[in-house]
């Protein structure tokens, strides 16, 4: 069944059904439990609904919900137009993201197939998707058509042509391996250009999008608003070079957008501002506080089923025998229970250990495996650390631990060894030997070094 509903009102909690959103318009298909529909018999589900509109547009497997002819029935024969603006906006050694101007129609636009050449690669409710499966160094054309409620389908889009990168880390992507090391994007240095260019690394995670003042409003650092001319300016060198960016929300302090924004419909919103702002399809939630776990992971599966979104969990470690601390362990459970796919990225740095911090770090990576098993009981070792990430401290970390450029060697060994999903670091902007005095400082690592030394280390992960 589907539906529009005007400007000011919204769909928010909902049961026995599967809700995907585009705009406006709203789609609830059945569950696994109901779909099978017996002659003479009845099914139903539920939603609550904020705002004083009422639905048009009704619509029960193509045909108006009236029975009749109009509103998208079985008369409409107008296909909706061609999408226009089809684009790039990233790529990595598996993977193409592509976003376009959505279409339009005289009963609504449902969705759109996007087609790798002559073949449907995936279907999407919302306008970007993320074709994955592809093969390193190689050039790919794509097209897309939307589709109506009747079942019209539109004239095919214009093509657009991509290249996928190589298996180096520089890139990075999916399924082969990543690294993108944390920039804190509200610093005006270094530039994402300025270290692509001196060290070859092309991918990185923006921190932070917060909340701002105005409520559920995504912003950098719940400040700079998101799309300042420096920081958009910084990513479109960053695109020009061939790079990419994830965003990432939450982190140490906050206000986050996942405890300001009332609804998961209200959070989808959010997260989707912040990754248009940039043309990104990567979202990394850091969670360093408490969040309300269902409605975050309803936002984020909705998310990832309209866009193919790529999402990572960056989670605290509790100790190197422990892993990530229990409430980390329960944002997963709920992750799994409603089937989005996520990395789990233990942040490997201010936890409990006795030993050396380098052996602590490899300890506290296997732990998390082990809560993954638990978690997701079905899937095979292979699959789960292609699961896992890695994120330490470089430098002086807040509680003392030292990661020096040893103990990154120790860890992108692991990795390596492992085929690991992905490694980041925190942080850029500290990968610099100007403090080398053992301080904790947002501008450079607090130990002797070169400048971009860890970026340079780490770069090499192939996965």
């Amino acid at each position: 069944m589907a539906f529009d509903l005007p400007p000011g009102s919204s769909v928010g909690t909902y049961w026995d059904a599967l809700l995907t959103q585009s705009g406006s318009h709203y789609t609830f298909k059945n569950r696994d439990y109901n779909a099978s529909v017996p002659a003479g018999g009845s099914v139903s589900f539920g939603f609550v609904a904020s705002g004083a509109g009422t639905p048009t547009g009704c619509t029960l497997n193509g045909a108006a919900c009236t029975g009749g002819g109009g509103g998208g029935g079985g008369s409409d024969t107008q296909p909706p137009s061609a999408p226009t603006g089809l684009r790039v906006t990233g790529h990595s050694a598996s993977s193409v993201s592509l976003s376009w101007t959505a279409s339009t129609d005289d009963v609504g636009v449902t969705g759109y197939e996007v087609y790798q050449g002559p073949s449907l690669a995936t279907t999407v409710s919302g306008t970007s998707a993320t074709v994955s499966g592809l093969a390193a160094s190689t050039s790919y054309s794509f097209t897309v058509r939307a589709k109506d409620a009747a079942g019209n389908l539109s004239a095919y889009s214009a093509a657009v042509g991509a290249t996928t990168d190589g298996n180096g880390g520089g890139g990075g992507g999916t399924g082969g391996g990543r690294f993108s090391p944390y920039v804190d994007i509200t610093m005006a240095t270094p530039t994402l250009k300025d270290v692509a260019t001196a060290t070859g690394q092309k991918h990185f995670t923006l921190a932070f999008a917060l909340a701002d003042s105005t409520g559920c409003n995504p912003s950098w650092g719940g400040t700079i608003p998101l799309n300042d001319a420096r920081v958009i300016g910084e990513v479109d060198d960053l695109k020009g070079v061939g790079g990419d960016v994830t965003v990432a929300t939450g982190g140490a302090l906050g206000p986050y957008l996942e405890n300001t924004c009332g609804s998961s419909a209200a959070l989808l919103a959010a997260y989707k501002k912040a990754l248009d702002a940039v043309g990104g399809n990567r979202l990394d939630v850091d969670v360093e506080a408490s969040i309300p776990v269902a409605q975050v992971n309803t936002a984020l599966k909705q998310l990832q089923s309209e866009r193919g979104t790529a999402v990572t969990y960056t989670l605290r470690v509790q100790s190197s025998d422990y892993g990530v601390d229990p409430f980390s362990v329960q944002i997963l459970q709920d992750a799994a229970s409603r089937g989005l796919n996520v990395t789990v990225n233990p942040m490997l740095m201010d936890f409990g250990y006795s030993g050396s911090w380098g052996d602590a770090l490899i300890a506290a990576a296997n732990s998390t495996l082990g809560q993954m098993r638990q978690v997701w009981p079905g899937k095979s070792d292979a699959e789960l650390k292609g699961m896992l990430g890695l994120t330490p401290m470089i430098g002086k970390n807040d509680t003392g631990p030292v990661t020096t450029q040893d103990i990154a060697r120790q860890v992108l060994s692991y990795a390596q060894a492992n085929h690991v999903g992905s490694i980041g670091f925190w942080s850029v902007g500290r990968d610099n030997g100007g403090c080398p005095n053992g301080s904790v400082s947002p501008t450079c690592s607090g130990i002797g070094q070169s400048t971009y030394e860890f970026t340079d280390i780490f770069k090499n992960f192939t996965g």
